[in-house]
C-alpha cells in the first residue's frame, strides 16, 4: 500500500510540474505572437513586419513548442 501511495504522490508532482511548464509555454506564445499582433493592430498605417520582429516571433514560438514537448515527455512517464 505504501508503494501505491508513493506512485500517486510522484504522479501528482509530475502533473504539477507539467502544468507549470505548460503555463510557461503559453506565456511564450503570448509574448511572441499575440503581443506583437496587438501592438501592430493599433496603428492606422500599414504594419511593417521587420526581419527582427519575425525572428523574435519565431524564436518565442519555438520556445513554446519545446516547452510543450517537454510537458508531453513528463506526462508520458506517469505510472498507472
Amino acid at each position: 500500500m505504501n508503494s501505491r501511495k508513493q506512485v500517486l504522490v510522484r504522479n501528482e508532482r509530475a502533473k504539477l510540474s507539467a502544468a507549470a511548464i505548460d503555463r510557461l509555454s503559453t506565456a511564450c506564445v503570448v509574448v511572441g505572437f499575440i503581443t506583437p499582433l496587438v501592438s501592430l493592430s493599433g496603428t492606422t498605417t500599414i504594419p511593417f513586419w521587420s526581419l527582427s520582429l519575425i525572428f523574435s516571433t519565431v524564436n518565442w514560438l519555438l520556445a513554446a513548442l519545446i516547452l510543450h514537448l517537454m510537458v508531453r515527455y513528463v506526462l508520458k512517464r506517469l505510472e498507472p
